[in-house]
């Protein structure tokens, strides 16, 4: 009979060092960005993987603070600037505690926030809605490539990762974009040695992704070692939600049950977040990080596959948004 198992105390004996290959890489892509660039900007939204490359950017361009005398984590603080700004799409469709964590995290750091509004493209004219419950999430392509064009960004650094989805995979470290802002999957560039060609005409931009080699595992055990401070919604809470083809839809304003749905209360937890209207949780007793690697050593199914319902209009429907300019 095998014994049980603490992962509290056998992640920290645990063999890191692709971590550390991985934090390695990652920053080396950061600053490459800072070096090849004019106006980069980090996106932030305050999901787990824009949370790790903010901490990983933090120690590409600031100096750690020491630790507490007997902590047994990493310091959290960290001195210096970014030398890029934050910038956020905001749907208007997001879940709260999460736009309360990406505005206490930037506040926190003192850095710059860029924040493009949904609402104001639609204010606009440029986004129309065929009614009002409808999902903003696809809509998001048009403020970001607003706001891009708005502060003259010439590289966005995003945590898009490969093991997400098929498109993902697909897509370079460094994706360029035309002056559409669109991505072109037959004409990426190719990145032998570690050797990335950045150069852009006037109107183009790149997108740029430095834990796209990262798997959702690899994510979670770093935010572990690192004691990254996340959303409450990652970790498990009771929410009422609805059972819908396959997912937990989350109870709310602009995901209302439908007439015949039943709503009960489940303890769930979010393993990606976005907007409201398309994002689902998992039904999970995952009280902390740890709890959560030992939940992704099981998961057979990406986290977009498990709980993304604009993934499943079609098994195109994520390279189609990205050639239009998504995320």
């Amino acid at each position: 009979m095998n014994a049980p198992v603490n992962l509290e105390q056998l992640l920290p004996l645990a063999d890191h060092r692709h971590l550390d290959h991985l934090e390695e890489e990652a920053i080396f892509i950061l600053r490459e960005v800072a070096a090849a660039f004019e106006r980069p900007a980090l996106l932030f939204s305050g999901g787990k993987d824009s949370c790790v490359v903010l901490r990983l950017a933090e120690k590409a361009f600031k100096q750690r603070m020491p630790s507490a005398a007997g902590a047994t984590t990493p310091s959290q603080e960290f001195k210096g600037k970014l030398p890029f700004p934050l910038v956020h799409v905001d749907t208007g469709h997001n879940f709260p505690e999460v736009i309360e964590f990406r505005d206490r995290r930037v506040a926190e750091m003192g850095e710059r926030l860029v924040v493009g509004h949904l609402e104001d493209s639609m204010r606009k004219g440029t986004i129309r809605l065929s009614h009002p419950l409808e999902s903003r999430n696809g809509h998001q392509t048009v403020t970001l490539l607003e706001t891009i064009e708005e502060h003259r960004f010439d590289v966005l650094i995003g945590g898009a990762r490969r093991d997400e989805e098929k498109a993902r995979a697909k897509e370079r470290i460094f994706s360029h974009r035309d002056s559409f802002g669109q991505w072109q999957p037959k004409e990426q560039r190719p990145e032998l040695w570690n050797l990335f060609n950045t150069r852009i005409r006037p109107g183009e931009h790149f997108r740029a992704f430095p834990i796209s080699n990262w798997t959702e595992l690899d994510v979670w055990l770093y935010i572990a070692r690192e004691g990254i401070p996340l959303p409450s919604l990652y970790y498990a809470h009771n929410r009422q939600v609805i059972r819908r083809k396959g997912l937990l839809v989350p109870v709310t304003e602009v995901t209302p049950p439908e007439a015949g749905e039943e709503i009960e209360t489940a303890q769930v937890r979010f393993r990606t977040v976005g907007d409201m209207t398309c994002t689902c949780p998992v039904e999970s007793p995952a009280a902390n990080a740890t709890d959560i690697v030992a939940e992704t050593l099981t998961v057979t199914v990406s986290e977009r596959g498990a709980t993304r319902m604009d993934d499943r209009t079609s098994d195109a429907s994520m390279e189609r948004r990205k050639k239009e300019g998504y995320f």
